[in-house]
């Protein structure tokens, strides 16, 4: 399977260049921390602390809509 990295500030996926994490992305998370939801939970909230900062930035102060559900959301719904 293709690495898909991501490419910090944009946040968004080196490999597909959709936001980041990638649905190819999010398999590769699953799969790391598979049995361990409350680590990749873990690991997920403090990527989108870096992200909002990262991305408030490049969005000249205003930090963008979805951030949660984008790195969160999903691992917290299965």
């Amino acid at each position: 399977m293709t690495e898909h990295p991501l490419l910090k500030p944009t946040w968004r996926c080196r490999t597909c260049g959709i936001a980041w994490p990638c649905s190819a992305a999010k398999l590769r998370l699953l799969g790391r921390y598979r049995g361990r939801r409350d680590e990749l939970i873990e690991h997920l909230t403090a990527l989108q602390a870096e992200a909002t900062e990262h991305l408030t930035e490049l969005h000249g102060g205003t930090p963008p809509a979805g951030l949660t559900e984008r790195f969160v959301g999903w691992a917290q719904a299965r």
